[in-house]
């Protein structure tokens, strides 16, 4: 078995922006000389999240309403008053959707369904430079 492990950099403007980032991980994987396995995708930090969604306009507007609805923004949060950064919020959006998932590929494809896309969402409150660790293993 073939263990890989890759970074990529995007800049993020916070505020629950959420980006694709499904063509840097199939390039990653492509390039990486493994053919068939699993790569992990993890994003450190506790205000940004990584799942797959259909990346388009109108549901991405609707996982920010959702998110408003669910986590809002204005509530009194225990995070606020003890370090008093304003983005209590978003450590409790981070920590719904999780840190990292898991996608298969084979044939040095990835194995996502026609409209699902793997993308990034920084619920932090500013701009941001993360990176996303790539754990890519298999045969």
């Amino acid at each position: 078995m073939t263990v890989n492990c890759k970074r990529i950099q995007i800049n993020t403007n916070g505020q629950g922006e959420t980006i694709n980032v499904t063509s840097d991980i199939a390039r990653e994987v492509g390039n990486s000389g493994v053919n068939s396995g699993t790569v992990t995708v993890f994003i450190p930090g506790s205000t940004a999240g990584v799942t797959t969604i259909e990346y388009e306009p109108g549901l991405v507007s609707d996982m920010e309403m959702m998110w408003d609805r669910l986590i809002p923004a204005d509530l009194s949060y225990e995070h606020n008053k003890a370090w008093g950064d304003g983005n209590g919020h978003s450590h409790v959006r981070a920590a719904l959707i999780g840190p990292s998932i898991t996608i298969p590929f084979i044939n040095k494809r990835l194995t996502l369904g026609t409209w699902q896309q793997i993308v990034i969402t920084d619920f932090d409150v500013r701009p941001r430079s993360r990176e996303i660790i790539l754990q890519i293993m298999g045969e």
